[in-house]
């Protein structure tokens, strides 16, 4: 049974089992532009170009001329009369005159044109639209509303996976076909976090009974199952190649080498409460992992020793409330960005390097999930009350660029399309909606010329 139904309306922001709200297509009514050279209702005379003596005379004394010249008139008289007219500049058609178009405006401000001779004129990049309502809106009935879990992935075959209560949906984003992948047993579940592979056919599974499943969605087959690794839920799990790390409501934080029978490779102890954010590097050097104590740590794996307890590199202590939401930079190797609960709201920038805070912004609210642009420095955030709504700025200035607004309860789960250019974010309000928030990617650059083949380029060897 497919549980996740498009609905037509993007902007619906209520269950499909709800009563729908009537809302009208996005049109947009243009009223004509009158051209400039149509007559409009304004005459305005410009003093500026009218000489008032001719007009004291054409209206005092020019006609009493035509009347004398019209009772006597001669040949002679007549070629007199126009002559003088020509020569005292009376052959006007008209008393008043109105302005003409207006004037190009002066630039009062000198310009050093020695230093323009030297500075090619910057090309001004064009503001991106961002489009304000979600493109489309999925159901997603009874999805866990907990700020702790980690229940939507969205991986590299774009095909992204959402855990409703016992059961994993996966969407097919090429084609819009939704399939059942598993449903739990009531006594291991509900599922708690999920993951996918980086070959994006394997997805990972944590379970509440603090299982971890593997399954090859391409065959819906269940794997392994991952026992062992914690003493209650598996709230976050993050991929590094073929090692997965898992997190727990312990406070343990578990690699698993899933190739081999002894998955235990490795185990970081050093939160105290939930952990409920892990995110791995992109170098897979550096793990971020994020708890309910409020604290973020850095581990390093070359430093990491088999089965036993490793020492974090860093240990992040400026939050106020749980951390959950994790980024590493695409663009900068050692830049993390953090963001708070409800009792913090702050997004903070890290070097991982030196454990420096660099930067702490007030967003508000509850941040629930953080997002990277792979395209452009920009920062998306997803939030909680008040707005219930998506932020995107700009780094490292922290601009608001969009608020982008639908959802009616906490946005707690966001995931990113494969071409990073479409968001999928999930909420309490059991809708799952898709925002074309960062753009399409620059792949239109020119294409380098062409160089003159080298002679006998295509014969291997000449005897």
């Amino acid at each position: 049974m497919c549980v996740l139904v498009d609905n037509m309306d993007a902007g619906m922001s209520t269950p499909s089992y709800l009563k729908a709200q009537t809302r009208c297509p996005l049109q947009e009514h243009f009223l004509p532009r009158k051209s400039s050279k149509e007559n409009l209702d304004r005459f305005i005379p410009n003093r500026s170009a009218m000489d008032f003596d001719y007009a004291h005379y054409a209206l005092m004394d020019g006609r009493k001329g035509k009347d004398q010249s019209a009772a006597v008139s001669s040949p002679s008289k007549e070629a007199y009369r126009k002559q003088l007219a020509e020569t005292m500049n009376l052959n006007h058609t008209r008393i008043l005159a109105f302005r003409n178009k207006p004037q190009a405006p002066v630039d009062l401000l000198p310009t050093n044109h020695s230093a323009s001779l030297h500075q090619q004129p910057k090309s001004v990049k064009p503001r991106r639209y961002i489009p304000q309502t979600s493109e489309r809106t999925l159901d997603a009935p009874d999805i866990v509303d907990d700020f702790y879990l980690n229940l939507l992935d969205w991986g590299s075959a774009n095909v992204l996976a959402i855990a409703l209560d016992h059961t994993v949906y996966l969407w097919d984003a090429s084609t819009g076909s939704t399939s059942e992948l598993v449903t739990i047993d009531e006594e291991k579940g509900p599922v708690t976090s999920i993951n996918w592979a980086p070959d994006g056919r394997h997805v990972a599974i944590g379970l509440n009974n603090s299982e971890v499943q593997l399954w090859d969605s391409a065959s819906n087959r269940q794997l392994r199952t991952l026992n062992g690794c914690h003493q209650s839920r598996v709230g976050s799990l993050a991929w590094n190649n073929h090692i997965l790390t898992t997190g727990g409501m312990d406070g343990q934080i578990v690699n698993n080498d899933v190739r081999i029978r002894s998955h235990i490779v490795e185990t970081y102890r050093g939160h105290t409460q939930e952990v409920c954010g892990l995110k791995w590097s992109g170098s897979g050097q550096q793990l971020a992992s994020g708890g309910n104590d409020n604290v973020v740590h850095i581990w390093d794996r070359s430093v990491a020793s088999s089965n036993s307890t490793t020492q974090w590199l860093h240990r992040l202590e400026e939050h106020t409330s749980a951390v959950k939401a994790l980024a590493w930079c695409p663009f900068q190797a050692n830049l993390l960005a953090t963001g708070g609960g409800g009792g913090d709201r702050t997004i903070k920038f890290w070097n991982t390097h030196t454990g420096a805070c660099l930067n702490s912004v007030d967003t508000g609210s509850q941040v629930c999930s953080l997002l990277w642009s792979k395209n452009e420095r920009e920062l998306l955030s997803s939030h909680g009350f008040t707005q219930n709504q998506l932020t995107l700025w700009k780094y490292p200035s922290m601009v608001k660029m969009a608020e982008l607004t639908g959802h009616t309860s906490r946005v707690l789960y966001m995931a990113q399309s494969p071409d990073g250019c479409t968001v999928a974010s999930a909420a309490g309000d059991e809708t799952l909606r898709f925002w074309n928030v960062f753009g399409v990617p620059e792949t239109t650059k020119k294409a380098a010329p062409k160089t003159a083949p080298e002679p006998f380029s295509h014969v291997n060897r000449i005897r």
